[in-house]
């Protein structure tokens, strides 16, 4: 057992080093994003617990306002006043009044606002920014400050800056000291926020898609009426962008991200007020994820890898996709669980991929590992010298040479339909089982009627009658073996079926003609075997089986030596590749009308009588529907009919083109 497990577990080792090497690219990185995105997108239960309420500063309030960005500040001051007046618990402005504006008393009705608003009790927090200053020598962070004037009439501040991943969409919780949403979350109550080690890590709990707080136009909140008195009381309300002027939007994408919710198809842009606002509800909820230790990871690669190189080599190949595939789906349930009840962030990529290269790795070991035990059994079997021969050469050990002699022989070829695909499903000891099964069965019987096995080719049988020892009936008794051979596979199909293996089909080809037989080969190894295209002849009639739908085809020359209680059903003349006459082939048939009318409608075809060929072949089929030979002699009738008088036609068709 531990000497069949190294090859496996080296495969696996490897394909896990790949993977490793793959998890440090910028495409895998681009997965993980996109795992996190497609949890975030059906996690998200669409709505804030927390009372937020976003005055969006959009295209409406351009149009309604008749203003242009930036606006006045003295109309930022009506809105705080109307705020206040309503009753909000804190305002905060997604915006940095750093500088001055051109006329003073802009800024003075503004810092007047905002003492009223603190007067009454009422927070009001601006947003700051970080701006970078790139030197010659050195990379500096320059803090950008609301103007003085708003802080000493009583502003708070924080800073509104997000760290965007590289395809633009805000996972990661930014730095904690001195942020906006964190500075208004502790007007809700909330702690202090902690050191910037401790949720630096943490990732964005997003509600939903764009709209899912409570939104409204900035105009809304100065014209009366629009918005009922009382609708801002006791909410935290945030006042952002989140639209672009058509200059803007050509130039810039500030203050717009992309959302997460992309994923499936949903709206791509993000407004960056929408974001304080679900980074707001992070804080106050403790709803941001912490990403799992990376050992967690580790520990189920490790498990996977455990599971897996075993189960590789005592099970099934089927069985062990089924555990891989479960693997796969404990994996993703795992991290489902832990995004939604745990809020905890375990990236189902490095899992999945390893458990995907552990089973392609080791089903690739095993694959192999299963076609060599294959071949060696194959070539085991073709070791096996008949018993006949072995009983002549000692009786005459002047024989063990090379050399042969020309003799008139019955030649037959079995195959197992479709065995080399069937092969692959199996292990190697099922593929040995099938293979030991069918040949025990086959073989007494070729025994039985003198007939010598020459080899087993794969799963192909090679024997002929006639050789070594004479046999005036050589015919017959091959195609009473064929026979038997056919009904042998009844049960032998049923007492597969019943160790739970495959069902199996095997086509013969029969031809008597000519031959070399005797011991061919080298002086070191050597067999002895038939040789010649009476040999190839029988060969191609086997695989022909496939084109007539028959389980046994007999050449003409086979045929011919029969004697008249073996009924035989002509089916078509063929021409052999490198032959110019035709050789008709049959079928044993035991349905004597079946025969008379296959006999009656090819001499009808041969002679040209279309409309007597026809009836006998539509009375054929009605007497065997579907039958393949009948319905192919059909349609080449239908085709001769469409040829011009005097036009070349021959009766009989190329074997190797069927």
């Amino acid at each position: 057992m531990r000497a069949t497990v190294f090859k496996p577990l080296g495969a696996a080792l490897l394909a896990l080093l790949l993977v490793w090497a793959a998890a440090h690219s910028r495409p895998w990185h681009a997965l993980e994003f996109r795992s996190f995105d497609l949890w975030t997108t059906l996690a998200a239960p669409g709505r804030s617990s927390v009372p937020v309420a976003i005055l969006a500063i959009d295209e409406p309030s351009f149009q309604q306002l008749g203003q242009g960005w930036p606006f006045p500040r003295s109309l930022h001051a009506r809105l705080i006043d109307r705020l206040r007046e309503d009753g909000a618990r804190a305002i905060g402005f997604d915006v940095v009044f750093a500088d001055p504006a051109a006329d003073p008393a802009q800024d003075a009705a503004l810092a007047q606002a905002v003492g009223r608003a603190v007067a009454a009790g009422i927070p009001v927090v601006l947003a700051s920014s970080r701006e970078k200053v790139d030197s010659a020598s050195a990379t500096l962070w320059t803090e950008v400050l609301p103007l003085q004037t708003l802080r000493d009439a009583g502003a708070q501040h924080g800073d509104a800056g997000v760290e965007p991943d590289d395809d633009f969409v805000v996972r990661r919780m930014p730095p904690s000291a001195g942020r906006f949403a964190a500075t208004l979350a502790q007007h809700l109550g909330v702690r202090p926020a902690p050191a910037p080690s401790v949720d630096a890590d943490r990732l964005v709990a997003y509600r939903g898609p764009r709209g899912s707080f409570d939104t409204r136009s900035y105009y809304q909140a100065l014209e009366p009426g629009l918005l009922p008195a009382g609708y801002f009381r006791g909410k935290v309300v945030l006042v952002g962008r989140s639209a672009l002027t058509a200059s803007e939007l050509q130039h810039t994408q500030a203050d717009l991200f992309n959302a997460p919710f992309a994923a499936l198809g949903g709206e791509r842009l993000f407004p960056g007020v929408e974001l304080q606002a679900t980074l707001l509800d992070n804080h106050v909820t403790g709803a941001a994820l912490r990403p799992v230790p990376e050992g967690w990871s580790l520990a189920l690669v490790l498990l996977a890898l455990a599971v897996l190189v075993p189960a590789s080599v005592r099970w099934h190949p089927g069985t062990v996709a089924g555990v891989a595939a479960g693997l796969s789906g404990a994996v993703l349930l795992l991290s489902w669980w832990l995004f939604v009840q745990a809020r905890l962030w375990l990236p189902p990529l490095l899992p999945l991929a390893a458990v995907v290269a552990i089973y392609g790795a080791t089903a690739l070991v095993a694959y192999a590992t299963a076609r060599r035990h294959a071949r060696q059994v194959r070539a085991m079997f073709a070791q096996y010298v008949p018993p006949e021969v072995v009983q002549r050469l000692i009786a005459q050990p002047e024989l063990l040479r090379l050399g042969g002699e020309t003799r008139e022989v019955t030649l037959l070829f079995t195959d197992l339909a479709n065995f080399t695909t069937l092969s692959e499903q199996l292990s190697a000891e099922q593929t040995v089982e099938v293979l030991t099964g069918y040949f025990n069965a086959m073989t007494p019987l070729i025994h039985a009627t003198g007939g010598t096995v020459d080899k087993f080719i794969g799963d192909a049988v090679m024997a002929f009658w006639g050789a070594p020892l004479p046999d005036a009936q050589h015919a017959e008794h091959a195609v009473r073996a064929a026979i038997a051979m056919q009904q042998a596979m009844v049960p032998l199909v049923a007492a597969l079926r019943s160790h739970g293996l495959p069902s199996i089909h095997m086509r013969i080809g029969l031809h008597t003609g000519r031959v070399v037989v005797g011991n061919v080969g080298s002086e070191q190894r050597f067999s002895y075997t038939a040789i010649g295209d009476a040999v190839n002849l029988a060969a191609r009639l086997e695989g022909a089986n496939k084109a007539f739908g028959t389980g046994i085809l007999v050449s003409g020359a086979t045929a011919a030596q029969l004697p008249d209680d073996i009924a035989l059903r002509p089916l078509d003349d063929v021409i052999v590749k490198g032959k110019s006459e035709p050789v008709r082939v049959f079928t044993p048939c035991d349905d004597a009308q079946v025969c008379q009318l296959s006999h009656a409608a090819l001499q009808a075809f041969h002679a040209r009588a279309w409309d007597e060929a026809s009836t006998h072949l539509h009375a054929l089929l009605q007497r065997l529907p579907g039958d393949t030979t009948a319905q192919r002699l059909l349609e080449r009738l239908q085709a001769a009919r469409t040829l011009p008088p005097g036009a070349a036609w021959s009766p009989a068709v190329a074997l190797d083109k069927l």
